[in-house]
């Protein structure tokens, strides 16, 4: 008997009368549009379109019709193997096109499966499912069937040249789901990071312009993903009048291939993105991939910190000296930083507005082989940087030092960098979904002060989307930080950098608090209002400044915690920041360098310190401007003296209002 039977009992009922069927009909191959154990010749012909309840059986050989198939869905029946009696060369030599989706395949090995494929001789466009019973990768699976021309839609070629590890037309979309509860504007929040494009626009004036977002009409926001695109579009601005303030904004559609009436139109969301750039992985922002992947690059991440040691950092003692001659004339300076041209007043330093003159460059800008050659500089000019400092002041190289050198202490939040890391952050973001854990994080672009371009979310698509704006660190949000009057703070310390080898690290007396100016809340309504989750009130808001030994005083009165206690972990997390350098880059090694060092710092509801970011040249306008008493023993430090003891400490090795780490 052949041909489809169909029970009405589902359930275990069902699975009892389907074994029933099944024992009692050896020769059944469908039942319930499902192929049975032992499906064969009829199945395959059934699906093919040869036979049915309209086009009865009437070949003499059954096998012999098959030779007529070039065209076979066999989608969602339930196959549990590829039988070779059917799929060979003498069957089927004229298939060219196969759709296996929604078989679990799962009774035959991965290199049986290819090998039956690839007994095909005309086979050359595939649908499947990937990861699935061929592998987990669209790649490896395009490089085994070798006269393959389509894997679910895409040329097997640039798979294999982009060494993608799956394709969109794979994938579900991520459909916006909301409650009726949720606001509106929430609701829209949500579901903007599937339509939303960017650009960015740049000046001699303004360089670090903040991205612009935008929304395309309803034509455009229809159109929908297609690797293999029909239609291109692009930002395009009109400026009348030659400036951005007269610029008209339009957005360009334009075909790159054939239409025909009644197609789709459609585009690639990641023009342009290819696997060098994660491309599979940042598919996410709008279609659900498989998990597999990412749950084992985040496995993979975590394994790698938690092999790490630091590293100790043996340095040759070779105590420094005071650079100023006995009975010399004053050290020669030149510097652009306005605080030190107004505040160094120490007879021992003389400033001067010709660089190529002065013993100490304290500038700030990089001072590079073009600066040196273009004012004259010589080797023996002592300059406020260090070789390689790079891996301490660009937020992904820090994170990177921190995580070879020291894995994943308690003091740095949790880091990736978005530009080689996605697929570990997408595996940490799922499996913190699934737990029901909080799912904040914050973005930083790689090298912008000021918070320029950072964000704060719980969505993975805009987490994603946001890397079009540049390249960034994605950092878990502390959800749960130490507050003063119900705000948010953060800390800014000052590093003194005098020697690399040996390792000589010194911390200011002087440090001071930044505050938000709103209460600190959770609520998805406030992650976009800076006052509430920003500290830095220099360039926008108000900044309300507190003088520290009232912050330290009233903060411990609040907490009941003593600051020293607090203070000493802090001095525990600087010494690993500045011991891990080196021992990943000894190069740092400069003995005419000289540097300090902003260290932003946060602290939990633990009161443990949490590492922000490391600020080169930093802003030291609140340390001249304010007098500040020393928490430990009450001396009060004149704000007109911070670059006198700076530069003292620095250059004439004194410790005046200084302490060594």
């Amino acid at each position: 008997m052949h041909g489809p039977f169909v029970s009405r009992k589902p359930g275990s009922s069902g699975d009892a009368l389907k074994s029933l069927v099944t024992s009692a009909l050896p020769q059944l191959e469908i039942y319930n549009s499902k192929f049975t154990n032992n499906y064969g010749y009829w199945a395959v012909g059934f699906c093919g379109g040869l036979f049915g309840f309209d086009k009865p059986y009437e070949y003499p050989n059954v096998s012999q019709a098959l030779q007529e198939l070039k065209d076979v869905d066999l989608s969602n029946r339930g196959a549990h193997k590829l039988s070779p009696m059917v799929f060979n060369e003498r069957v089927l030599p004229n298939l060219s096109s196969l759709n296996l989706k929604g078989n679990p395949l799962d009774a035959d090995s991965i290199s049986s499966l290819l090998e039956v494929l690839n007994s095909l001789p005309s086979l050359q466009i595939l649908e499947v499912d990937v990861p699935g019973p061929l592998g987990r990768s669209a790649s490896k699976i395009a490089e085994a069937l070798r006269n393959l021309a389509k894997l679910n839609g895409v040329d097997a070629s640039q798979i294999l040249e982009e060494d993608q590890q799956y394709v969109v037309n794979n994938l579900k979309p991520r459909l916006i789901t909301c409650s009726k509860e949720e606001p509106l504007v929430e609701r829209v929040l949500h579901a903007m990071w599937a339509y939303i494009m960017t650009y960015r626009l740049a000046s001699e004036e303004k360089l670090d312009e903040t991205p612009i977002w935008y929304v395309m009409d309803e034509l455009g926001s229809a159109l929908r993903h297609n690797d293999e695109p029909n239609f291109m579009v692009s930002p395009f601005m009109y400026l009348p009048d030659g400036t951005l303030d007269s610029a008209i904004s339009y957005t360009l559609l334009w075909p790159i291939q054939d239409i025909y009436e009644g197609e789709e139109c459609t585009r690639d969301y990641l023009r342009g993105i290819g696997e060098d750039r994660q491309r599979s992985s940042r598919l996410n922002a709008w279609f659900h991939t498989p998990r597999e992947f990412f749950d084992q690059a985040y496995k993979i991440h975590e394994q790698r910190l938690k092999g790490t040691v630091q590293k100790p950092l043996y340095t040759a003692y070779c105590p420094r000296t005071s650079i100023l001659p006995n009975d010399g004339p004053p050290i020669s300076v030149y510097t652009d930083i306005p605080h030190v041209l107004e505040y160094l007043k120490r007879h021992e330093f003389l400033l001067i507005d010709k660089p190529h003159k002065a013993t100490i460059i304290w500038t700030g800008f990089q001072v590079d082989e073009v600066f040196k050659e273009a004012v004259g500089l010589q080797a023996h000019q002592y300059v406020n940087q260090f070789p390689f400092e790079a891996c301490l002041v660009m937020k992904h190289y820090l994170a990177q030092t921190i995580q070879q050198g020291c894995g994943a202490p308690n003091w740095l939040p949790t880091t990736y960098n978005l530009e080689s890391q996605l697929p570990a952050l997408i595996g940490d973001f799922n499996q913190r979904a699934e737990k029901g854990e909080n799912n904040f994080w914050i973005l930083k672009p790689w090298n912008m002060a000021r918070t320029i371009d950072t964000t704060i979310t719980e969505s993975l698509p805009a987490i994603i989307r946001l890397m079009e704006t540049g390249p960034k660190i994605c950092q878990k949000y502390i959800e749960t930080p130490a507050l003063f009057q119900g705000r948010k703070f953060d800390l800014r310390y000052i590093v003194l950098l005098r020697s690399i080898q040996p390792l000589e690290i010194f911390l200011s007396d002087v440090f001071w608090a930044r505050l938000a100016n709103h209460r600190y809340t959770l609520e998805e309504s406030s992650l976009s209002d800076y006052e509430t989750h920003f500290t830095v009130m220099n360039y926008r808001g108000k900044m309300n400044h507190i003088d520290t030994h009232v912050f330290v005083s009233d903060f411990e009165k609040e907490h009941r915690v003593s600051w020293l206690e607090i203070h000493s972990r802090v001095r525990v997390m600087l010494r690993s920041i500045f011991e891990a350098a080196p021992a990943l880059y000894p190069k740092m090694h400069c003995p005419k360098a000289r540097a300090i060092y902003g260290v932003d710092v946060m602290l939990d509801n633990s009161f443990q310190p949490k590492l922000l970011e490391v600020t080169y040249c930093p802003d030291c306008t609140r340390a001249c401007k304010y007098d500040v008493q020393n928490f430990e023993n009450g001396e009060l430090i004149k704000g007109n003296e911070f670059f006198n003891d700076v530069f003292g400490c620095l250059f004439l090795n004194e410790s005046h209002h200084v302490s060594p780490l």
